[in-house]
C-alpha cells in the first residue's frame, strides 16, 4: 500500500533534513523551495494523471544534494543517486520500477532545460521552474513543459505564492 502523501513528506523531510549541507530556511534550494515545488507538482500531477508520489519525492529530493546555492552541475545526479540508496534502504517505497526509473531521470535532468519527455519528467521540471521566482526570474512559458504551466494565470498564481513565501522569510 502506497503511503498518504502527508506520511511521504515528512518520511522525505526526515532522511533529507539531517543531511543538507545548505541553509536549510534561508537558502533558495532550501525546504520553503522543496514545499513550493511540492505544492505545483500536486496539481501538475493530476492534470498529467501522474503518481502524486513520484512528484513529492522529486520535490524533496531534487536539490537534496546540493553543495552551493549557485553553480553545482553534477546535484541532480547525487540527487538520484541519493534516491537509488533510499530505495535500497527500503525508504523509498510505493513506486513502481518505472516510476522509480523516471523520478531518477527528472532529478538527474532537471537543470539541463528540457522540455520534452514523458509526462512524470515534465510534471517534475514544471514543478521546479514555477518556483523560480524564489531567484528573482518569472517563469516564461517558452520554457515550461506543460499547459497547464504555461498557463498565463498558473504562472502568475506561482509567482504570486512565492512572493508570499519571500515576504514572510524576511517578515
Amino acid at each position: 500500500m502506497a503511503l498518504a502523501t502527508t506520511d511521504l513528506v515528512h518520511r522525505a523531510l526526515a532522511v533529507v533534513v539531517p543531511q543538507f549541507r545548505l541553509d536549510l530556511h534561508h537558502g533558495c534550494h532550501g525546504i520553503a523551495h522543496w514545499s513550493r515545488v511540492w505544492l505545483h507538482g500536486r496539481v501538475l500531477a493530476r492534470h498529467l494523471d501522474v503518481a502524486p508520489a513520484l512528484l513529492a519525492w522529486f520535490a524533496y529530493l531534487h536539490d537534496s544534494q546540493r553543495e552551493s546555492e549557485g553553480t553545482d552541475p553534477e546535484h541532480g545526479p547525487r540527487a538520484a543517486d541519493f534516491a537509488v540508496r533510499l530505495r535500497r534502504d527500503g525508504v523509498i517505497t510505493g513506486l513502481s520500477s518505472r516510476e522509480f526509473e523516471s523520478l531518477c531521470e527528472a532529478m538527474r535532468l532537471h537543470s539541463d532545460g528540457h522540455v520534452e519527455g514523458e509526462p512524470a519528467l515534465r510534471a517534475c521540471w514544471d514543478a521546479d521552474r514555477l518556483d523560480l521566482g524564489r531567484v528573482g526570474i518569472r517563469p516564461a512559458a517558452r520554457y515550461l513543459c506543460t499547459d497547464h504551466a504555461r498557463n498565463p494565470r498558473t504562472i502568475a498564481a506561482a509567482v504570486a505564492w512565492t512572493d508570499r513565501g519571500r515576504r514572510r522569510a524576511q517578515g
